[in-house]
């Protein structure tokens, strides 16, 4: 089965460096197939059976070990990823996928924590939550948003890691490679 593995934070500054190369070569000595990286921010396609959530465990575990590193991470069924990619809650009005982020949670916010993070939104920004994922459009960028600060930061209360819909899409491509 295809999965796609999002590792949380490595790479976007001076901490938590892992080469591509060299996460791909661990992962595939730990028995994952077919191992794909994309772009630098820790984007990985595999084909495994094991279940997702034994298998983030897994992955965060090895890469403890392999590189001194505690990275939060996760994992979704190449399905679950082309059901996040046909919902597309925004299409109407997210036109430029370098401002469109997909965020996957470890588990779904409740009713009251997407309405505070929604509050927080921009005049022209847009949320929606659906099942484990945050759907936001960031028109201006996320530069100064507040909304992208709530999102990204830790204070979610559950483990959280965004891509861009380029991103998103070309996982999926990937996947079905």
């Amino acid at each position: 089965m295809r999965q796609i593995i999002l590792l949380r934070g490595i790479n976007l500054g001076p901490r938590n460096r892992i080469a591509m190369p060299e996460l791909r070569e661990c992962l595939a000595s730990d028995g994952l197939e077919d191992v794909r990286t994309y772009v630098q921010s820790g984007n990985v396609v595999a084909s495994t059976n094991e279940a997702p959530d034994e298998l983030a465990r897994r992955c965060r575990a090895l890469i403890g070990r392999q590189f001194s590193l505690d990275i939060a991470v996760i994992v979704r069924t190449r399905d679950e990823l082309a059901q996040v990619v046909r919902l597309d809650p925004l299409k109407d009005v997210a036109d430029n996928p370098k401002r469109y982020q997909v965020t996957f949670l470890s588990s779904e916010l409740d009713h009251k924590q997407l309405e505070r993070l929604a509050a927080v939104a921009g005049p022209a920004e847009r949320l929606v939550g659906i099942g484990r994922e945050l759907y936001s459009w960031h028109p201006e960028g996320v530069g100064r948003s507040k909304l992208w600060g709530r999102i990204a930061g830790a204070g979610l209360g559950v483990t959280a890691t965004a891509r861009n819909w380029t991103t998103v899409t070309t996982l999926l491509q990937m996947a079905d490679d």
